[in-house]
């Protein structure tokens, strides 16, 4: 009776529930009427933004917020009318490429006089991309502007950045958080036979790992040697850079546990004390000191602080004055290609549709002014039959005599890896992961869970396969078939690589097995052609297109203000209906939760019609 009465309860509130998604959602289509004829209003009757006027020599303020991604997943309009109605509450998406350009610009801008890396709401970031900033902000420094860091608390990604600057001002009571790079995922090994899921795993590679945690309880062997070496590979880049930068031997923050408390109770637990005695920072000072010390250089703004402009009122200002100057009648597309690689149309900017950048790719071979082809690539991987839809684009783009250059980010391994094959060329910086040469499968049946709960499935069929699923489970002919078809899909990647990469069969296959390489280890195998970044690959595709003067055209698919307006109201339909599950749960449990919830989120983007997949678990770097 109790087991009937929660049932019923059950549904009433399923009931409720659906009865207020309703109302949500009739009130929000409302509201987006409204907000439609504000936005048409706006777009008709707003004068274009004057140029920003700027009557002494402020610093430029770097004050980043947020994920430094590679392509923006809203419209910048959007985000526009978003801010002004909502009082630009929007969360900030900074764009890579975005920030370099910026930060050029200030350069030759006359009327910006230095460069404050006020860092302390910025996102960790794949060192890859911080480089490509760094260069940006080392070419500002050589035009002889001065560049500061400002900062209470540096995380690491933060302090890397605030290494190139002149001078670091840290907080007295302040930090730098150097954690280093490590590679930990959580194993369901032992959860799955306590709830008697079985699940069947088919793979090809000594080091594809990615399927490790539904078969284990650690980290095997070889993924630790695996992923120790490029780890290792990654820290030593970045502490290098930073050594370099604060002129420092790299082996002065190389210490163990022990070296590091003896250090710390020399200065009597003052952490702030020991990062200036390292030489991390140049002086501790508060706040009002720091504002001080910059008004002296840029002039006092006559409230207490220095003369200054913040990098996203800049943006706005140099993007409200800019005008495509196309003249050249050759061009150069850019295709950006970030996220896990799935099947069919998906999101711009959060994952890899195979249909959206197959038809960009197309887009690009039937536009006569395009006459070569940057394909950026940032991605784990993800399905095997998307990665190889995309390939034969790049393919069919090349045969109708456009070069193709790939640039990699920080990540272009498995799928990431597969698409890239074809191109000319490839590209990579020193600490991009790419490679992971491997396939794997997995399926989860639940027979013996529903048999412990009296549920049973039986029936009849006319084929082998007939009745094979996730309520009866595979039989013993059904695995060696799946297994089978893995081989043939490892055997079909290697061959790709070797035919691309003038590479013999059995050379690609012992750097192949699911190894992770960096760019740098990469380039010695063959698996790449250069060392560089992306102006580097921009550069590559114009000779080999025989261009002097070009034009760069970013390929994108926009997204309407209806998508990112939906976006937005089921996103609110989420949290008002309570399905934000991580608002529930404990802080301190809530990094955990979301490493969870990230592990489902990978599952649920699997969506290969053969359940194939070539994808990097341990390339999400911490």
């Amino acid at each position: 009776m109790k087991t009937i009465l929660k049932a019923i309860g059950m549904i009433f509130r399923f009931i409720w529930k659906a009865i207020t998604l309703t109302r949500l959602l009739i009130t929000n289509l409302l509201f987006l009427f409204v907000l439609a004829i504000i936005y048409m209003l706006y777009t008709q009757s707003t004068p274009e933004v004057p140029e920003l006027q700027i009557h002494q020599s402020p610093a430029l303020v770097l004050n980043l917020s947020g994920p430094i991604r590679e392509q923006s997943t809203y419209a910048q309009s959007v985000d526009s009318i978003a801010g002004s109605l909502f009082g630009d509450s929007i969360p900030k998406e900074n764009v890579l490429f975005d920030i370099v350009d910026t930060i050029r610009h200030a350069k030759e801008d006359e009327h910006i006089s230095g460069l404050v890396l006020s860092l302390g709401n910025m996102s960790e970031t794949n060192l890859t991309k911080l480089r490509y900033i760094a260069k940006a902000i080392n070419e500002f420094k050589a035009s002889g502007k001065p560049v500061f860091a400002v900062g209470d608390i540096y995380t690491q990604s933060q302090y890397y950045l605030a290494s190139y600057a002149d001078k670091i001002f840290m907080a007295p009571d302040g930090l730098v958080m150097l954690k280093g790079y490590s590679a930990y995922a959580l194993y369901y090994k032992t959860l799955l036979e306590k709830l008697d899921v079985n699940t069947h795993i088919f793979r090809v590679g000594t080091y594809k790992s990615a399927v490790e945690p539904f078969m284990r309880n650690d980290m095997s062997d070889a993924a630790k040697t695996s992923n120790k070496r490029w780890l290792q590979q990654l820290w030593n880049a970045y502490l290098t850079d930073v050594a370099a930068n604060r002129n420092i031997s790299p082996d002065k923050l190389r210490f163990s546990m022990n070296e590091f408390l003896a250090q710390l109770n020399s200065v009597h637990g003052d952490i702030a004390k020991l990062v200036l005695n390292l030489g991390l920072v140049d002086e501790l000072a508060s706040r009002p000191q720091i504002r001080a010390e910059l008004a002296k250089t840029f002039g006092s703004d006559g409230e207490d602080s220095y003369q200054s402009i913040s990098y996203y009122d800049y943006l706005d200002s140099i993007d409200s004055q800019s005008v495509p100057n196309r003249t050249s009648g050759n061009e150069v597309a850019v295709i950006v290609a970030s996220g896990t690689i799935m099947d069919g149309n998906q999101p711009r900017g959060e994952a890899i549709g195979s249909e959206n950048i197959s038809t960009l790719l197309r887009e690009a071979r039937n536009d006569p002014h395009v006459k070569a082809v940057v394909l950026r690539v940032d991605s784990p991987g993800g399905s095997a039959s998307a990665s190889e839809i995309i390939r034969s684009e790049i393919d069919a783009l090349k045969a109708s005599g456009k070069p193709v250059v790939v640039s990699m980010s920080s990540l272009a391994a498995s799928g990431g890896y597969w698409l890239s094959t074809s191109a000319d060329q490839i590209i990579a910086q020193p600490t991009t992961l790419t490679g992971s040469i491997g396939i794997f499968s997995v399926l989860t049946t639940f027979e013996h869970s529903l048999d412990r709960i009296g549920i049973s499935t039986d029936g009849v069929g006319t084929t082998p396969f007939s009745g094979q699923g996730v309520t009866t489970g595979l039989s013993v002919g059904t695995k060696q078939a799946l297994q089978l078809t893995i081989e043939h899909g490892y055997q079909r990647f290697i061959s790709l690589v070797a035919q691309h990469r003038n590479l013999s069969l059995p050379d690609v296959d012992k750097i192949a097995q699911g190894h992770v390489w960096t760019g740098q280890d990469a380039l010695k195998f063959g698996l790449v052609d250069k060392i560089g970044d992306f102006d580097d690959a921009v550069h590559l595709a114009a000779k080999l297109a025989d261009l002097d003067e070009y034009d760069i055209n970013w390929l994108e698919e926009p997204v309407s203000t209806m998508q990112k307006l939906l976006i937005d109201l089921f996103s609110e339909a989420r949290v008002s209906l309570g399905l934000d599950v991580t608002s529930l749960i404990p802080e301190s449990l809530r990094s955990t939760t979301r490493k969870i919830m990230g592990d489902t989120e990978i599952l649920n983007q699997f969506n290969d019609p053969k359940g194939q997949y070539a994808f990097c678990l341990n390339c999400q770097v911490e």
